[in-house]
C-alpha cells in the first residue's frame, strides 16, 4: 500500500522545469517566450536582483508568446527575467476558516492570523454547470430591505444586476442587503472596487 502511494505521487509529479524570459510589458500585461504552458497555470516571475518572485496566472496565448497577468507589482522584473511554470492552476482555500475572515483574490487574509480549518481548496476557474442540473428557482429570498421584498422580489438562486452611475449608492445598497438577508452565510467580492473604499464597505457593512 505505500509503495502504491509512493508510486501515484511519482506519476503526478511534474519532473521537468519549464521556463522562459520575460519579452515585453504591455500594461499590466506580461509577455515571455516560454515556459510551455496552458490557459490558468500560475507562473513564478522571477526578479532580476535575485531578492524575490512575483505570482502570475497565464491568460492567453499568442504568436508563440506566453501572455500572463501578475497578482502583485512585479518589482525588479525586466526583459530577461525568467519565467518557471508550477504545473497548477489558481485554487481557493474552503472550510470554517474563512468566516469572518477578509482575503485577497489569491485567498490570503488581509488581515490577522492565517487562516485555519480550511478543509480544502477548490479550483479557481471551475468547469461550467449543465443548465439541466440547475434546481429550479420557487423560493423567496428575503432580502430585509421592503422596496426590495414588495416590489422587486428575488428568489433563491437567481442573479440580478444592480446599475447606477457613480455615487449614487450601489455599495450602500449591497451592504445593507448583506446585513440584513435572511441567510447562514454571506459571501461578498469586491471586484474592481476603489481602494480607499473597502475598508469603509467592511466598517460599514
Amino acid at each position: 500500500m505505500t509503495h502504491a502511494r509512493y508510486l501515484e505521487a511519482i506519476s503526478a509529479a511534474d519532473l521537468i522545469v519549464r521556463s522562459g524570459s520575460v519579452v515585453q510589458f504591455d500594461g499590466l500585461m506580461v509577455e515571455s517566450v516560454g515556459p510551455d504552458s496552458f490557459l490558468g497555470e500560475i507562473c513564478q516571475i522571477h526578479a532580476h536582483s535575485g531578492t524575490g518572485t512575483t505570482e502570475a496566472e497565464v491568460v492567453g496565448l499568442r504568436e508563440g508568446r506566453v501572455q500572463m497577468m501578475p497578482f502583485g507589482k512585479p518589482h525588479g522584473v525586466g526583459a530577461g527575467s525568467r519565467v518557471v511554470a508550477s504545473g497548477a492552476a489558481s485554487h481557493v482555500p474552503l472550510g470554517d476558516g474563512l468566516l469572518g475572515r477578509v482575503i485577497n483574490a489569491a485567498g490570503e487574509p488581509l488581515v490577522g492570523k492565517p487562516l485555519d480549518r480550511v478543509r480544502a481548496t477548490r479550483l479557481g476557474h471551475p468547469g461550467r454547470i449543465n443548465p439541466l442540473d440547475r434546481a429550479p428557482i420557487r423560493e423567496i429570498l428575503e432580502t430585509g430591505i421592503k422596496a426590495i421584498d414588495c416590489l422587486f422580489t428575488i428568489g433563491r438562486g437567481q442573479r440580478m444586476g444592480i446599475f447606477a452611475g457613480s455615487g449614487v449608492g450601489k455599495s450602500t445598497l449591497l451592504g445593507m442587503i448583506a446585513r440584513n438577508v435572511r441567510a447562514d452565510i454571506s459571501v461578498i467580492a469586491l471586484i474592481g472596487e476603489r481602494g480607499r473604499e473597502v475598508r469603509e464597505f467592511i466598517e460599514a457593512a
